[in-house]
């Protein structure tokens, strides 16, 4: 960068792994927020407890959403750059809801995509868990214990979702 550029553009560029993939897993919470009201909308006719599980969801996404907001703010320079990648990993996660979840997408296949969704969390947590056993960021590792028994848990919600919906379809039905 030349002398004079923006200190935002400059942040942007120096982000460091763990920084991106802090960023990253804000973002997925995010989209999770939106992903969690979308399978809602869907699944308002099924089982309340399917409902009841996708609202836990998605309050603990914002919670999530939230302290990992506040955490980008101790990074001294970088929390803009850190929230632009969570946006940009947001809006790359509603680009896959639209194309996976279409007109005529019922419960089951929101749940499927929640399913994919929350495995995807599991392992950017678990990789940015991996991340800081080097770089020792010790509020980053106390977030980490926090969100990722949460984010397995969303990934059990799901799948089980996936399967009690799937027990009521009948396998010889057309599609």
């Amino acid at each position: 960068m030349l002398a004079g550029d923006d200190d935002e553009e400059a942040n942007v560029a120096e982000l460091t792994n763990l920084e991106t993939k802090l960023g990253e897993v804000i973002g997925l919470a995010m989209a999770g927020q939106a992903a969690t009201k979308k399978v809602q909308s869907l699944a308002e006719d099924e089982d309340s407890s399917l409902v009841d599980a996708l609202r836990r969801m998605h309050d603990e996404a914002v919670e999530t959403e939230r302290r990992g907001t506040e955490l980008a703010g101790t990074f001294e320079g970088k929390k803009t750059a850190i929230l632009d990648e969570a946006r940009t990993v947001k809006a790359k996660g509603a680009d896959m809801m639209k194309t996976y979840l279409d007109a005529d997408s019922d419960a089951l296949d929101g749940f499927e995509f929640l399913t994919m969704a929350e495995a995807a969390e599991v392992g950017h947590w678990s990789v940015l868990e991996t991340m800081n056993g080097r770089a020792r960021h010790a509020q980053l590792a106390e977030l980490i214990t926090w969100a990722l028994p949460i984010q397995k848990r969303h990934f059990q919600d799901a799948l089980s979702g996936s399967t009690t919906l799937a027990a009521d379809e009948d396998p010889n039905a057309t599609a």
